[in-house]
């Protein structure tokens, strides 16, 4: 047969290459082998008529959790169901990432951070340049891309910060920062000292949305203030999600939840940043656990919510409604001058956490003229391709990796999803299996060893590293 796959019929929207318009794609040995008017689906081993429907580019979650520590193991099915072909697991670890991928994949591209957190993978809150060099390279050759600091929830010092931004930059490794220190919050303060404490180095500042509740001044002017530093720092790369909800640990000890967005989220809510405050705010329902059902995650309160926290000792994820609409719907909208999008990507911060709606919402946004489809693809999914340096993703022509995505745009809804010329997801039911690993060429071995296919990128000469993402 020519071809393994057929999706015939479909709107094709593929920005890159400049394409709108009704088109078959023929897909052999997990590459686009075809893409044209008629193509003969008696050549095809399979095919799917997909008239009514919108083909685009596989979509490019950048911002995921699903490992043992958050997410679990129902965050690739969950995924899978919701359109993503490629994910970041942006905090892993690596070794929990790599297990639940193994064991629970659903056949997606999933590349991961490791965590730079204070009496975990550094000694404290205060590590030298040469224990974080250690912690890179170690993290790299098991297979991440490099790692993230959790700032917001367990905040180094902001000269250690600074550090290991430039010892990620030195080393030529991928470095996010969910913004705080020490000395400043997750908040837009937190945001200014981030652009300031990355210098010229480049930096993924995670979900800028959550920077821009309108805890230090009124929320629109924070929004506005971040788009205007954003502007100015073409060296940070950056996502925000359009969920109203967030995802935050559970945990507590010492009476105390151990994150510190918790304790803010709780006081936000008028409730003691203490466990007991916690237990108050998930039976008033302001705090949302994370909890196992009928195959994924879904959000509890009240009693049942308290007997599912402690039944796990409070460890876990938890979800508080505390983003606002307005800069939700800016930051995705704002462009540059040139046209050119100021959020780079729209993201979910999901995974197992259950708000992965990048098609339900970013189509939404479609449907409101914040975007045109083509836009949203651009931030869906060729942006995300960009930065990561996947040349071979992002767009559908000939000789592309088959990573699909097939939607209804009258209901915001993912149909079918297809990863490296496989079905791995069809009318909400997830076929996929395992990963495919996103790694760099110090994490190959350690990949293979796992029994993983390894995704080799080469983060120099990614967009990370070599452009403006948004302009490309």
């Amino acid at each position: 047969m020519k071809y393994d796959l057929l999706l015939k019929g479909g709107r094709l929207v593929d920005p890159k290459n400049g394409v709108d318009k009704l088109l078959d794609i023929g897909i052999k040995g997990g590459k686009v082998e075809d893409v044209g008017e008629d193509l003969d689906p008696s050549c095809a081993m399979e095919y799917f008529d997909i008239r009514g429907l919108v083909v685009i580019p596989g979509v490019i979650d950048m911002h995921v959790h699903v490992s043992e520590w958050i997410g679990g193991r129902l965050g690739h099915k969950m995924m899978a169901q919701a359109g993503v072909t490629t994910a970041v697991d942006l905090s892993g670890p690596i070794d929990g990432v790599l297990a639940i991928a193994k064991d629970y994949g659903a056949g997606l591209n999933i590349a991961c951070l490791h965590y730079v957190r204070p009496g975990h993978t550094v000694s404290s809150d205060n590590p030298s340049m040469e224990e974080l060099m250690q912690l890179i390279n170690k993290v790299m050759e098991k297979g991440a891309l490099g790692y993230k600091i959790l700032g917001g929830h367990y905040p180094l010092t902001p000269e250690a910060t600074a550090r290991a931004i430039e010892v990620a930059n030195k080393q030529r490794a991928y470095v996010a920062f969910h913004a705080g220190t020490k000395a400043h919050g997750s908040n837009i303060d937190g945001f200014i000292e981030a652009v300031e404490l990355a210098g010229k180095n480049r930096l993924h500042l995670a979900h800028i949305n959550s920077y821009c509740r309108g805890q230090i001044m009124p929320t629109l002017e924070e929004t506005q203030k971040a788009i205007d530093l954003l502007e100015a720092h073409k060296n940070i790369i950056t996502e925000s999600y359009l969920s109203p909800l967030n995802g935050t640990s559970s945990q507590c000890s010492g009476g105390v939840p151990e994150s510190a967005v918790t304790r803010k989220c709780l006081e936000v809510g008028g409730f003691e940043p203490t466990e007991k405050g916690f237990e108050e705010a998930i039976r008033a329902g302001w705090a949302l656990i994370n909890a196992e059902r009928g195959g994924v995650n879904i959000l509890l309160s009240g009693e049942e919510g308290v007997n599912y926290w402690r039944e796990r000792n409070t460890l876990g994820t938890v979800s508080f409604r505390v983003n606002p609409g307005e800069s939700r719907y800016v930051l995705a909208t704002a462009k540059r001058r040139d046209t050119s999008f100021v959020v780079d990507a729209i993201s979910t911060d999901g995974g197992g956490i259950p708000r992965n709606a990048i098609v339900e919402l970013g189509l939404g946004l479609v449907h409101w003229g914040g975007m045109t489809l083509a836009e949203f693809v651009q931030k869906a999914s060729v942006n995300p391709a960009a930065i990561l340096g996947l040349s071979t993703k992002g767009h559908l022509a000939p000789g592309a990796d088959a990573d699909v995505t097939v939607v209804d745009l009258e209901c915001c809804k993912p149909y079918l999803a297809i990863a490296s010329g496989k079905l791995i997801m069809y009318r909400g039911a997830v076929v996929g299996r395992s990963a495919i690993i996103i790694t760099t060429e110090k994490g190959r071995t350690a990949v293979e060893s796992l029994g993983f296919q390894p995704c080799i990128v080469d983060l120099e000469q990614s967009g990370f590293y070599k452009m403006r993402v948004g302009g490309c």
